[in-house]
């Protein structure tokens, strides 16, 4: 069957119509297109290993509602692997602890206490830690240190956080301080 020019332009223009109305169609039926209206996006890194996949996290009224991959991130674009694609649930599920729980020394039972009480226990314990095993000196050489404290970072801190860890952890005189990224 011959085609004309004049027939190949109205099919195309017909087919291109068609294509249109029905993936208009198709959009205005989409459930997940009505789940994610209303949302606020935010762009972050997945916490799981060191490659750092980026992640968009949509968030409504402060609850996560969704997480995917990113595709416009230089790393996974867009893809993750099955950590990563679970990791919605570390956000909203019922047994994450939103409290901070407390055990005593030789205790059985967790209680829980206040953040401030725990930050103030933490700055307290390094503080004690601290003292308690800083040198000033070694033989004649002045080496200001603390053996008594170590930092371990991780692959979900960016270099912003991995650098002021790393200037804290000096100024208290922690010499072993190592990260995942070997900064």
């Amino acid at each position: 069957m011959p085609l004309s020019r004049r027939d190949f332009l109205k099919l195309s223009g017909m087919t291109a119509a068609g294509a249109f109305v029905g993936g208009a169609s198709f959009l205005t039926g989409c459930k997940s297109a009505d789940k994610l209206r209303g949302t606020r996006e935010s762009t972050t890194i997945c916490p799981y290993c060191g490659v750092g996949c980026g992640l968009i996290v949509s968030a409504r009224d402060g609850k996560i509602i969704n997480t995917e991959g990113d595709p416009d991130h230089p790393i996974n674009r867009g893809a993750l692997c099955a950590k990563g694609s679970a990791l919605f649930q570390v956000g909203v599920n019922e047994r994450r602890l939103d409290k901070v729980q407390y055990r005593k020394p030789y205790g059985t039972e967790w209680e829980e206490i206040s953040w401030d009480d725990a930050i103030k226990r933490i700055a307290r314990r390094v503080k004690d830690a601290r003292d308690a095993t800083f040198q000033e000196k070694e033989g004649a050489v002045t080496v200001n240190r603390t053996p008594g404290i170590a930092s371990l970072g991780g692959a979900a801190l960016d270099n912003e956080e991995c650098y002021i860890l790393s200037k804290f952890m000096r100024t208290l005189g922690v010499t072993y301080l190592e990260h995942q990224a070997r900064i």
